[in-house]
């Protein structure tokens, strides 16, 4: 008898035990995020967690998704593509985790994309604007908008009608994202007739740019195209002030960062680019934001901040709307009408992308100011 009842006590413990593991796993949404943490693209990833997590304990703090409380769950993918690769494979074995937000770069995201498609899971680029990635798989979704857009206007806006000029060199970063972006740089650029003299590659890591600076230099351009992360192009542009060139400096969105003013110093004054985003934007939800990031993080947030932030609510939306299987996750994301994030509109093609509109940004007086 004692023994009967001792192994019913057990069993009863037991069912209880799974029931409340249970009840647990259902009071959360998994997220998954995959960003540079650290390594020399840390301050986009640092942007990624601090947008992320703000969204997410926003989206808590309203009642969740559908009853669930939002949890993310962060990997350092240090910018690495073979990196993020790995976090992709961790992720989707893990059943707990319903989709993606990442990674930063598109060579990163490209990497992965083949495992989140395999596995059926969505991940969300904030920052991805190679125009193959989202095309790369009916998961892939990036919403910074691509170079295939980005890349005429600054060729057109840029560099043809604010800085006026002629000619343009180019040096980019040698991955599929810089790649791609000198590309569609030069093409515009054909098309539009802007001249360019010449153009040089570099692989991530290179410490010293004065040799294809100094071949770049010898067609004398009126101006030069810095395909490149904040870091590179920090370096860069200190290298073309030790030369003494006389260039305009203007490049991707990439290098609109806070660490690229504080790298380049006087070096980066006058730089100009583009953005789909402005902390200075009087939006009630902009500016709701922009306070609760300067907050956390000590410093005002930038385009690449902004996109993350606004990657969580659109996705946390497609939830709301198809549940939580990856699969309906992906339709309903797929199906998002005209979102408004704190990046503005956001609309998805049919492709996975979103085209996107954009400001012209410059550095004046060692700060990020847009050009009316």
């Amino acid at each position: 008898m004692k023994r009967t009842t001792l192994i019913l006590s057990f069993i009863f413990i037991l069912v209880i035990s799974l029931s409340m593991g249970a009840v647990a796993q259902t009071d959360t949404v998994k997220i998954g995020l995959s960003a540079p943490l650290t390594g020399d693209y840390a301050e986009y990833g640092e942007n990624f967690k601090y947008s992320v997590q703000i969204a997410a304990d926003e989206i808590n703090e309203e009642g969740g998704i559908r009853g669930r409380e939002v949890e993310i769950v962060v990997r350092d993918s240090q910018g690495n593509p073979a990196q993020a690769a790995a976090i992709a494979q961790e992720f989707v074995n893990n059943q707990d985790i319903v989709a993606e937000i990442g990674d930063f770069t598109s060579t990163a995201c490209l990497a992965a994309a083949p495992i989140y498609e395999s596995a059926g899971m969505v991940q969300l680029s904030p920052t991805s604007s190679h125009p193959d990635f989202a095309p790369s798989g009916d998961y892939m979704f990036g919403i910074v908008g691509t170079q295939a857009v980005e890349g005429p206007f600054n060729v057109k806006e840029l560099a043809l009608n604010y800085l006026e000029l002629d000619s343009s060199a180019v040096i980019y970063i040698n991955n599929d994202w810089g790649v791609a972006t000198m590309e569609n740089f030069v093409s515009s650029a054909e098309k539009n007739g802007l001249e360019i003299t010449g153009t040089e590659s570099f692989m991530e890591g290179e410490s010293d740019y004065s040799a294809i600076l100094t071949n770049l230099e010898r067609d004398n351009p009126d101006g030069i195209y810095i395909a490149a992360m904040y870091q590179e192009a920090s370096q860069i542009v200190r290298e073309i002030d030790r030369m003494d060139w006389d260039v305009e400096l203007f490049g991707p969105s990439s290098v609109f960062s806070m660490e690229f003013l504080k790298l380049a110093g006087e070096a980066g004054e006058g730089f100009v680019t583009n953005t789909i985003f402005y902390w200075e934007e009087d939006r009630a939800a902009v500016q709701n934001y922009v306070e609760e990031f300067e907050k956390r993080a000590g410093r005002r947030p930038n385009l690449h901040a902004a996109v993350a932030y606004d990657s969580m609510n659109i996705l946390a939306d497609a939830i709301e709307r198809g549940g939580f299987e990856r699969s309906d996750i992906r339709d309903a994301l797929a199906e998002t009408g005209e979102y408004m994030g704190v990046t503005g509109k956001i609309k998805f093609t049919d492709a996975g992308d979103v085209v996107r509109d954009y400001l012209i940004l410059k550095v004046v007086d060692n700060d990020w100011v847009v050009i009316e």
